[in-house]
């Protein structure tokens, strides 16, 4: 679904697609992609498992390189750039919210939320990862070790860790798939809230309807290709 201001956007995918393996047992994944989201757009991609959802992340993040098509974020052309390239390029543009923490567990929330920023070379990264943890309710809790901490706890310093280098672009892969359905529902809060508030550009993945209509824009995946798209909150 490529809209009249594609032109403006922050991701521009055209004609994007993924396969893996050889003929003849090579698995089509992505079939065709076009798609563009603008700056500050919150957009749900919704469907069944199996449909290419978390590809079509990887690949917008620039964490998998298409089989074909064009991948744009930002400005910059991802299908053109290496792997180090790519690295470089996410940092500080794009945030990583999974299902899955990632926590690194000997290290403290306050030092897992550092770390992005410490391979930045930020002088201050200590400062504001602790302003961070500030912002998702963990002041508190800078001190502690993942394993000291609830599972919603543990998702909020994943939050916060996306969030601390300041990017344009957040990406969440079924992020309340591991937690109950009341604490999930805070951390959705929580992650719209500071959408809202540094009016950055979030991109869910999920196969829940009630999730995907809180985004302004829902796209339904099926069979790695685009079959529908409407309006959500």
């Amino acid at each position: 679904m490529m809209p009249s201001s594609v032109d403006s956007a922050l991701i521009v995918a055209r004609n994007v697609s993924l396969a893996l393996g050889r003929v003849p047992a090579r698995v089509e994944i992505l079939r065709g992609i076009d798609l563009a989201v603008a700056v500050g757009d919150s957009v749900a991609l919704l469907g069944p498992s199996g449909s290419g959802k978390s590809s079509l992340m990887a690949v917008l993040a620039g964490l998998e390189r298409p089989s074909g098509g064009s991948v744009r974020v930002a400005g910059l052309d991802f299908t053109a750039l290496d792997e180090d390239a790519l690295a470089v390029a996410r940092r500080g543009r794009i945030g990583i919210v999974l299902q899955a923490f990632h926590l690194l567990p000997t290290m403290t929330a306050l030092e897992n939320v550092a770390v992005p920023l410490e391979l930045a070379g930020d002088g201050d990264a200590f400062a504001r990862a602790a302003a961070e943890l500030d912002a998702v309710g963990l002041g508190h809790r800078i001190g502690h070790y993942p394993a000291q901490l609830s599972g919603g706890e543990q998702q909020r310093v994943a939050i916060a860790r996306a969030l601390v280098g300041r990017p344009a672009l957040i990406f969440a892969d079924e992020p309340t798939g591991n937690l109950d359905t009341t604490t999930g529902a805070a951390i959705m809060d929580l992650l719209f809230a500071r959408h809202r508030a540094r009016m950055t550009t979030l991109f869910i993945i999920t196969h829940d309807p009630a999730l995907a209509a809180r985004c302004a824009r829902v796209i339904e995946l099926g069979d790695g290709r685009i079959v529908a798209e409407r309006r959500g909150a």
